[in-house]
């Protein structure tokens, strides 16, 4: 039965991190150079429909992605081990700390400085530029900590045996 509940764990994980990794790259290289091309009116409408709705997906995304891989080190690995980085545990870990790093910033910096931006939160105008700056800064963080993360992730599994 463990090993039903560990795959069921894996690919949670694996989906869900596809989703949130993939929204991650869609806001910062995508979007982002849309946005600043666009009309006036294009831009609203964007902040007004897709934005909010891709939000959605990237902030869930995080939390089932995190949640997903809690569960799949309690039953995998040595959870104790991944969380101080000792022995074998030592790269899922990094990675799973790297991978809390990036769901804490969309939890607690970027959704609330977005809610902000889209006027989900009424804050005075001039407050909106510096959320909009805020959650950019923490997304793109997340871009550049995305990188080592799925490098210790795939290496925890599929890296070569004694490399670590």
């Amino acid at each position: 039965m463990e090993a039903h509940l560990e795959l069921l764990f894996r690919w949670g994980h694996f989906l869900a991190g596809v989703t949130w990794i993939g929204i991650l790259y869609y806001f910062n290289f995508i979007q982002a150079g849309y946005l600043k091309a666009v009309t006036p009116e294009a831009k609203a409408e964007a902040f007004q429909h897709l934005v909010p709705n891709a939000l959605w997906w990237f902030r869930f995304g995080a939390l089932f992605t995190w949640l997903f891989g809690v569960l799949l080190l309690a039953t995998k690995y040595n959870f104790g081990d991944a969380l101080m980085l000792q022995g074998e545990a030592a790269v899922i870990g990094m990675g799973a700390w790297l991978g809390t790093i990036m769901f804490l910033n969309v939890w607690m910096i970027i959704w609330p400085n977005q809610k902000k931006v889209l006027g989900m939160v009424q804050v005075p105008a001039e407050e909106k530029p510096k959320a909009a700056r805020i959650a950019l800064l923490a997304s793109r963080t997340n871009v550049v900590l995305s990188i080592p993360m799925l490098f210790f992730m795939a290496a925890a599994g599929h890296g070569p045996t004694g490399l670590f």
